[in-house]
């Protein structure tokens, strides 16, 4: 499945019990000699919601939240017959998402964002909003000088049950992404990585994002990206409360409402179903 061309392989855990591991991750999401995907999802049983998704990303690591992906999810257990619902709960290691299905596309409450930089969690304390961030990358960004490969840009951070590092730029296509992405999510000032967002802004309602996601690299679209530089975007003076973001893989609508919750809406579609075998 993919959500705007975030691409996922959906394994169904009501079938039999799936044995997840970093190696078998990494086989599936080879594009070369495996399926061939961002990331992993696994739908099972849970005790606290309707469902339950884990996520584990190309090179086998096991993260929190994936917005784009919990909207396949959700499809996925509508159109397969594992509920009647419209309206359902899926939890994760990011807590208990809320999401309401209409057809092709999904509305997905993300919660409230986290904003305590030590929860996001990066090393440092209150809140990260437009501060100075030094990383070490050439060539530097448009705009940014940089002496001996240091450079120094203002960054955001928050989490929507996974961190996030949100720059605003002027052209978000001349971001050198792999460069940049790699240096970024690696970077120790983030203890355990971190998502990171290229934003350029065209209105206050509109915006372009580029995206490097943490454990998976560059991908055509990110749905709790997207919500990350929604909030940020807010909290700097850019957006309105309601925006529509357009990544590579298609366009996603966000809006922080007055409850302090993040709504993310976007489609989610089927590509094919099939066997692999181990």
């Amino acid at each position: 499945m993919h959500g705007t061309g975030n691409d996922f392989v959906v394994l169904n855990g009501f079938r039999r019990p799936v044995r997840m591991t970093a190696v078998l991750a990494r086989r599936l999401c080879d594009r070369r000699f495996g399926v061939g995907a961002d990331q992993i999802l696994t739908l099972e049983k849970s005790k606290a919601a309707d469902f339950r998704m884990r996520i584990f990303n190309a090179d086998g690591s096991q993260v929190e939240m994936c917005g784009n992906g919990i909207r396949c999810l959700a499809r996925y257990a509508r159109e397969r017959g594992l509920t009647s619902k419209r309206e359902m709960t899926v939890e994760t290691l990011g807590g208990i998402k809320r999401m309401v299905i209409h057809g092709a596309y999904v509305r997905v409450d993300m919660g409230e964002p986290i904003l305590d930089a030590a929860k996001v969690p990066t090393r440092s304390r209150g809140r990260v909003i437009e501060k100075p961030f030094r990383f070490h990358s050439l060539p530097p960004l448009r705009g940014r000088v940089g002496v001996g490969g240091i450079m120094s840009c203002p960054v955001t951070c928050l989490s929507l049950g996974n961190p996030h590092a949100v720059f605003f730029v002027e052209d978000v296509d001349r971001v050198p992404l792999e460069l940049r992405g790699r240096a970024i999510e690696n970077h120790p000032f983030f203890p355990r990585r971190t998502n990171v967002e290229f934003v350029q802004v065209l209105d206050p309602g509109r915006a372009r994002v580029r995206v490097w996601e943490r454990g998976a690299g560059a991908t055509p679209a990110c749905g709790t990206g997207a919500c990350a530089a929604a909030v940020a975007g807010v909290l700097t003076g850019r957006f309105r409360r309601r925006v529509a973001l357009s990544m590579p893989g298609g366009d996603l609508g966000v809006e922080w409402a007055g409850d302090n919750h993040v709504f993310l809406s976007g489609p989610a579609a089927f590509v094919y179903d099939g066997d692999f075998y181990v």
